[in-house]
């Protein structure tokens, strides 16, 4: 099953976040490790916060050959831009996220979750995907204690503190002339 999916997607080796591991060969233990800048690609990150395509995506690579595969542990470093949801405000940080993943040489038994070894390449993209996406808050704050925008006029609240609007409930209009006013 797994190689007739592989026929089906080949790899590209020149891509950026494809790596060749034929120098590890199958012996369980030979290592590599790699220091690439790539450029990240596109949509990697959620709707409001995400890598930019094309920002330099810093990788830190172990490759190790272990008995089923090839073990891929890796660190990313990359910038994040998005917009705080309460105030829209731009947000823009770094990110480093940390993941490992094994790759199982073609022959062995998978599951659909597995990640295949492809004509002695490993492509990090879904990997890296997967680690970002889970790492980026769904709810971006420029900080933590943002007010946001005045609901009635957008109005950012962080800027006016005292922003307010006199509204009267007009359920209670008839009442209001109950009441003496005040001088």
């Amino acid at each position: 099953m797994p190689e007739e999916i592989q026929k089906n997607q080949r790899l590209d080796p020149a891509a950026p976040l494809v790596f060749d591991v034929r120098r590890l060969g199958r012996r369980p233990g030979s290592m590599s490790r790699i220091s690439r800048s790539v450029p990240a690609p596109a949509d990697l990150g959620l709707d409001v916060i995400g890598v930019p395509e094309g920002a330099d995506l810093e990788l830190d690579l172990r490759l190790e050959t272990v008995h089923d595969g090839v073990l891929v542990s890796a660190t990313a470093r990359a910038p994040v831009v998005g917009e705080c949801v309460r105030c829209l405000e731009p947000i823009s940080e770094g990110l480093e996220v940390a993941f490992a993943e094994l790759f199982v040489f073609p022959g062995r038994d998978g599951d659909p979750e597995t990640h295949w070894l492809q004509d002695d390449l490993v492509d990090l993209e879904p990997v890296l995907r997967d680690a970002v996406v889970l790492t980026l808050p769904l709810r971006p704050l420029c900080r933590e204690d943002c007010p946001g925008l005045c609901s009635q006029c957008g109005a950012r609240l962080a800027e006016n503190p005292g922003h307010g609007h006199q509204q009267s409930d007009p359920r209670w209009a008839a009442l209001q002339g109950l009441l003496p006013r005040e001088e």
